[in-house]
């Protein structure tokens, strides 16, 4: 799997467009009216107030109290950086905040306070006590984080979380139980030696302990060795409470005989004699990031039988706290728990360990681009696995309930999980998805006009974000300088740039075209015209002959002039069967449109075409496809001649015997709103559809322009699908990103 390059520009870009930061603040009630008004603040606010003043507990029925996470830094550890300051943290700790809302559905903000004194630190976050159902505290450096976690645990009646040390050891001990499980050891009986005595390593090996591995088998090391009974030297009281009697001095002599290592250190830190050294099976947790101690590769040529996981998303087992903190809040907070104890975060461990023992979905498997079955590889689930949501937090709420520490605590589990599958947005995982598939597909994508800067920072991004290889349809000095004007000179080198001067094969390319339009009215002359000059045409010759596998365009003509342009080489018209199909993303759902592209004003049979081409689409994205057939009408009613294609089409679909679930006509609010659903029983739809079938491309223009200019919804596509190869034509008002969306889902085949 190639790796992704992220360049300086690129970051400053992505948290300078389209508003700085990287979240906002929006209200959940309306705010429109007088009436509104008075309800949200005078006087209506002043019936909860009171309430609240009366019986504390109702905060969190009445404010947003008991779904508030406050991420709060004084940025003295921000990364691997070190102390950058309490302003140098907050892009961090702003990212920290959008993975709990990400992955967990957490609301959170963060905090930075300006200040190294613990004292202080604890006064500010204590009193801000009230607002937040939880504190996450970050990036403070230790020996600090420990007093600090430790005397804001027993000032304030919330969970206080510091994820730098309990965050990493969460996953370590998921990891490691599994790791165990492979070797056939248990936890009491191994020798654990430990590298990196700060936050994270102290957090680790204390939670190790408290499931049971034995204080005389762990040995921990820093940088002046190991810390033995009776060191004096750059000794703290953290350090001392995991100090054992022992001749070893150095991590070399204490990784003889070890059965686990566990690095929270710096890179290199490990030798391949030192794994050599190891025990049977051994199992090597190398966490320093961004790099490991030592890398997989040569942990796995001095001993094959080694289990390895890091902190990278290139290797395999990962250790990445983003299985972490977002589940442990959430079912913290939905027991309005008053702390985070090590009961909760060992149920946390074991429900990953668990979680990774069952077979993988399949679209955790399409994502990655391979099968992930239990093993030495995977050991702990991805970050991905759509069912952490629905499997971490009830195990996290119920070791919080048998503890003691619930205000509220749950009592049908059942009806939790599932109000946790359907929490989180769908639209988060599928783009995920397509963007893994598209880095394990390697697509050579073909951007057809390079003298547009949107498409050239598309391809840029592409290349470097390692999902394939750019080719750019182009003049080569117009390309080098545009690219030097959108600050991307450098990029010059690493991309391909063709053309009809620079090809080897436009005799090819020259006589495919005759052969296809010598009797549609062209001769050789305007053939060769049209392949020397038309950048639409070329790119699509490019694509016919395999010299590309995908082709992105569209940026700076009308879609229906491209696709008129496009079919000089491709069967890419209605009669053909191909077929727009544009996804709405919008307030975590997501649904099809069709057609939105090619059919002007399709009858009966088209439409049922229509469906089963956004039905594939659907499929690709990772839905199970409901289709409606969308008109002003509802089953007949009113009657219309304009509604009746629509009437008629599901029998086409009946006669065909597709495989999925359609139904219609209807109104767009029965097809999309389970309440009005509810007036026609007889309804084939088991759920809301996701895919609507529109009477006419224009009826399908006005709503999606619609809903982007009205609603603000992401708009991707549309998706032209039923061609034999993957071409996606963007619109003319597309951004840098939309285009870089559309050559995934070339690369991913989409359509």
């Amino acid at each position: 799997m190639s790796k992704q390059k992220i360049t300086d520009e690129d970051a400053l870009a992505f948290h300078l467009e389209p508003t700085p930061g990287k979240f906002e603040i929006s209200a959940t009630v309306p705010m429109t009216t007088q009436r509104d008004l008075s309800l949200a603040y005078s006087p209506g606010v002043a019936v909860p107030c009171e309430a609240i003043a009366e019986n504390p507990e109702l905060a969190y029925d009445y404010t947003n109290k008991g779904n508030l996470v406050a991420v709060i830094s004084n940025g003295t550890a921000v990364l691997g950086l070190g102390n950058l300051g309490a302003l140098g943290s907050k892009p961090v700790m702003e990212g920290k905040a959008v993975l709990f809302k990400r992955f967990a559905d957490v609301n959170s903000i963060d905090i930075e306070l300006d200040t190294e004194d613990p004292d202080k630190f604890c006064e500010a976050v204590r009193l801000m006590g009230p607002t937040f159902g939880g504190i996450n505290l970050e990036d403070i450096k230790a020996p600090e984080c420990f007093i600090i976690e430790q005397r804001l645990k027993e000032e304030m009646d919330i969970p206080v979380f510091h994820d730098d040390q309990h965050g990493t050891a969460v996953i370590c001990a998921a990891g490691l139980l599994n790791a165990l499980h492979l070797s056939g050891k248990k936890i009491e009986d191994v020798k654990i030696v430990l590298n990196g005595a700060g936050a994270a390593g102290i957090a680790c090996i204390e939670l190790l302990k408290s499931m049971g591995a034995r204080h005389e088998n762990c040995i921990v090391c820093d940088t002046k060795g190991v810390i033995y009974q009776g060191r004096t030297e750059g000794m703290n009281q953290w350090k001392s409470a995991h100090a054992i009697t022992t001749e070893l001095r150095t991590l070399e002599e204490a990784m003889k005989g070890a059965d686990v290592f566990l690095g929270v250190s710096v890179k290199g830190a490990v030798t391949q004699e030192m794994v050599q050294a190891m025990a049977d099976n051994p199992v090597i947790f190398a966490m320093a990031n961004p790099d490991p101690e030592i890398t997989p590769e040569d942990a796995h040529e001095v001993r094959a039988d080694a289990i390895v996981a890091t902190g990278r998303s290139d290797y395999p087992n990962q250790v990445n706290n983003v299985l972490g903190f977002p589940y442990l809040f959430r079912g913290a907070l939905d027991i309005n728990a008053r702390a985070i104890n090590d009961e909760m975060k060992i149920a946390c461990a074991h429900a990953l360990a668990n979680l990774a023992r069952e077979d993988v979905p399949d679209e955790v498997a399409l994502a990655y681009g391979k099968n992930l079955t239990f093993g030495r590889d995977y050991i702990i689930p991805t970050p991905f696995d759509p069912r952490l949501i629905h499997r971490i937090p009830p195990a996290v709420a119920k070791a919080g309930m048998d503890t003691g520490v619930a205000r509220r605590p749950i009592i049908d589990m059942e009806s939790y999980e599932l109000s946790l599958k359907t929490r989180m947005d769908p639209t988060a995982s599928i783009l995920r998805g397509i963007n893994a598939r598209a880095r394990s597909a390697q697509a050579r994508m073909i951007f057809a006009e390079g003298d547009d800067p949107r498409v050239l920072r598309a391809a840029v991004t592409y290349q470097r974000n390692g999902l394939g290889k750019a080719l750019v349809v182009g003049r080569e000095k117009d390309v080098r300088v545009k690219l030097e004007e959108a600050g991307l000179g450098d990029a010059y080198r690493e991309l391909e740039v063709v053309n009809a001067a620079n090809t080897q094969h436009l005799d090819t390319y020259k006589e495919y075209l005759y052969e296809r339009l010598q009797r549609k009215g062209f001769d050789r002359v305007d053939v060769h015209r049209l392949a020397t000059r038309d950048r639409h045409v070329f790119s699509s010759l490019m694509l016919a002959h395999g010299h590309g596998d995908g082709l992105v365009t569209g940026a700076t003509r009308k879609s229906a002039h491209v696709l008129e342009l496009v079919n000089h080489v491709f069967d890419a018209d209605a009669k053909n069967g191909a077929v727009g199909v544009t996804a709405l993303l919008h307030k975590g759902r997501i649904v099809l449109m069709a057609d939105t592209l090619v059919h002007e004003w399709p009858d009966e049979n088209d439409l049922a075409t229509i469906a089963e081409r956004g039905a594939a689409v659907a499929r690709h994205l990772g839905l199970e496809p409901r289709v409606a057939f969308v008109s002003f009408s509802t089953f007949g009613y009113p009657v219309s001649e304009r509604a009746e294609k629509m009437h008629i089409a599901p029998s086409v679909l009946q006669e065909r015997g597709v495989d999925f679930e359609y139904e219609g006509e209807m109104t767009v609010d029965v097809a999309l709103n389970a309440k009005s659903a509810e007036q026609y029983p007889f309804s084939r739809l088991t759920g809301p559809a996701n895919v609507l079938v529109v009477p006419a491309r224009h009826s399908a223009s006005i709503s999606v322009k619609l809903m982007q200019e009205m609603a603000g919804a992401t708009v991707i596509g549309p998706i032209l699908s039923g061609v034999d190869k993957p071409i996606q034509i963007c619109s003319t008002v597309a951004t840098a990103n939309d285009i870089l969306n559309m050559a995934v889902l070339a690369s991913c085949k989409v359509g």
